[in-house]
């Protein structure tokens, strides 16, 4: 097999190889959102949103189980890509082009989600704050939003390297992500991701490079408060496990939060007691 030139494209205009990089999660993350909703949502769960959703495959995936799915994102192939599969699958879901820090629904739903590091595109403090009141003003009183993202514990390394490699019919996907640089300080992280594709006798390499926001336990913690409608109601890694919420504290990387929008009236006591529960610390605001 001759060697490829790499591209230094964007990986989100290539949507299908983006997708199957991520194939064996959609299960596991779908799974989670079900059993998050039924969890911590008080009433039936039919209607959700995934801003920055991408390629669609969680959006596909739970439009099949049968929810009311909308989705936004500003990249338009992975919009493209995600209609058409729609379209082929028979299913029907409201996709439009928008800014995740930037956006509105004609009507609420009942529950959101954003799983795998999407959030720390927002590059500011600003940015990511409008971000959670868009996603606020979209959920109905008493409705969740599930934010996963990775957390830099202060002791962390701040190299990485990881690679894996997935597989569908004759195409295989190799993604390695390398941090190349990383400034606590400006709280920024370059990262590099580097594409092998391999189909049949051909080869492809694909290779981008951008920023992203760096949080610490203790960061996340000051830019919630700064968004009162929403309370953190509990604390889960990429395990998956809805039965065994974690502690958040100084030690998590791979972290899911289940934050909830305050009803007309406030809290409750229990809701109150249960959102204390899941802070490592008094100084949950």
């Amino acid at each position: 097999m001759a060697s490829a030139k790499v591209a230094q494209e964007s990986w989100y205009d290539h949507p299908r190889y983006y997708d199957l990089a991520f194939k064996s999660e959609t299960g596991p993350e779908a799974n989670f959102v079900e059993a998050a909703c039924r969890k911590y949502c008080s009433f039936p769960v039919r209607r959700l949103l995934e801003p920055a959703c991408g390629s669609g495959r969680l959006v596909a995936e739970l439009a099949a189980r049968g929810y009311r799915m909308t989705g936004l994102d500003l990249n338009q192939p992975a919009l493209k890509f995600l209609r058409r599969r729609l379209a082929r699958r028979g299913l029907r879901a409201d996709i439009f082009l928008a800014d995740m820090a930037d956006f509105c629904l004609a009507r609420p739903v009942d529950a959101a989600y954003c799983t795998f590091d999407s959030f720390r595109h927002l590059l500011s403090e600003q940015a990511a704050q409008q971000h959670l009141e868009c996603v606020a003003a979209s959920l109905r009183p008493g409705g969740v939003y599930i934010l996963g993202f990775h957390l830099l514990p202060p002791d962390a390394s701040e190299e990485c390297t990881e690679r894996w490699t997935e597989r569908l019919g004759c195409t295989q996907v190799t993604v390695t992500l390398r941090v190349l640089s990383s400034s606590r300080r400006r709280r920024l992280e370059t990262l590099r991701i580097s594409l092998l594709v391999r189909r049949r006798d051909r080869l492809k390499r694909l290779r981008d490079e951008f920023p992203l926001r760096l949080y610490t336990a203790a960061q996340f913690r000051r830019l919630l408060s700064k968004v009162p409608r929403l309370r953190l109601c509990g604390v889960y890694d990429f395990w998956y496990d809805i039965e065994h919420p974690l502690k958040l504290d100084n030690q998590m990387s791979d972290t899911v939060f289940i934050l909830q929008k305050l009803t007309a009236e406030g809290d409750s006591p229990i809701f109150a007691a249960s959102c204390r529960e899941n802070w490592d610390s008094p100084r949950h605001p």
